[in-house]
């Protein structure tokens, strides 16, 4: 099904973007790898076992993205499926965290995605087909403590998405979402130096490599939206009802930073 799929992938340097990557591969498709760090591109490109390619992309330059985009057009003839994968998180209390610090996330994890699609979708529109998946996080639908601005880029990139969906889907363009729960990679890094929120929810944590075979499945299926771990699913669901019993009985868990 995937067999002979372009796929562009922004943050695809490292992490689940390029253990994606790697695994479409295997299963025939054609990742285009993207990211800032030419060298970890390299090395990433390097180790798949398959046709790929890789360029330099910053989706916070709405020109670098136009550019990468026309030149996977201009190899390939395509883009069949987009994915938005790109982004980072800092838990930080509001008091302690600048404006600027809240509009860089937003421009990267946000306006990196809608960047993006606006490059890839005329491509799209055109053949009247592809598929856009986003990877939001479940901290898009719970709030915690000290993750107000990177609750609130995945607020923005659920509520984008949800009506991208409906907006494309006249067209023939399938849109999904991925809400992923924490998952044990680099990202934690910039967002948990002092690695006390990992400590704590470690025995929660998904392996990077469940993430990214989940990612693979919605691109084969064509799933609107998947939570991850299945498990969450119940509980966003609790919060969505009752919000008041899930902040008493989860409150404690997802404020652990």
């Amino acid at each position: 099904m995937l067999k002979g799929k372009i796929v562009l992938i922004s943050g695809a340097s490292s992490g689940i973007g390029a253990i994606t990557a790697a695994i479409l591969a295997e299963r025939g498709a054609i990742p285009i790898l993207t990211g800032r760090n030419v060298e970890r591109l390299k090395q990433q490109a390097a180790s798949i076992k398959g046709e790929c390619a890789y360029y330099v992309m910053n989706v916070t330059d709405m020109e670098q993205v136009r550019q990468t985009v026309d030149a996977v057009i201009e190899r390939y003839g395509r883009i069949d499926i987009l994915l938005n994968n790109a982004g980072y998180g800092q838990f930080e209390t509001i008091s302690n965290m600048p404006v600027e610090s809240f509009e860089a996330m937003m421009d990267t994890n946000y306006m990196g995605i809608v960047r993006c699609v606006k490059a890839v979708l005329p491509h799209m529109e055109k053949r009247g087909e592809g598929h856009i998946v986003n990877v939001a996080s479940m901290a898009g639908k719970i709030g915690s403590a000290k993750s107000t601005s990177y609750t609130a880029t995945k607020h923005a990139v659920l509520g984008f998405t949800n009506s991208l969906r409906m907006e494309l889907k006249p067209l023939g363009i399938h849109v999904s979402s991925i809400n992923p729960g924490p998952i044990d990679t680099e990202f934690f890094a910039i967002a948990d130096p002092s690695g006390s929120y990992v400590k704590n929810v470690s025995w929660f944590m998904m392996k990077p490599h469940y993430v990214a075979r989940a990612i693979v499945r919605v691109m084969e299926r064509k799933t609107h939206e998947l939570d991850l771990p299945r498990a969450a699913s119940v509980g966003i669901k609790l919060y969505g009802l009752f919000p008041r019993v899930a902040d008493r009985m989860f409150g404690g868990l997802f404020n652990r930073k």
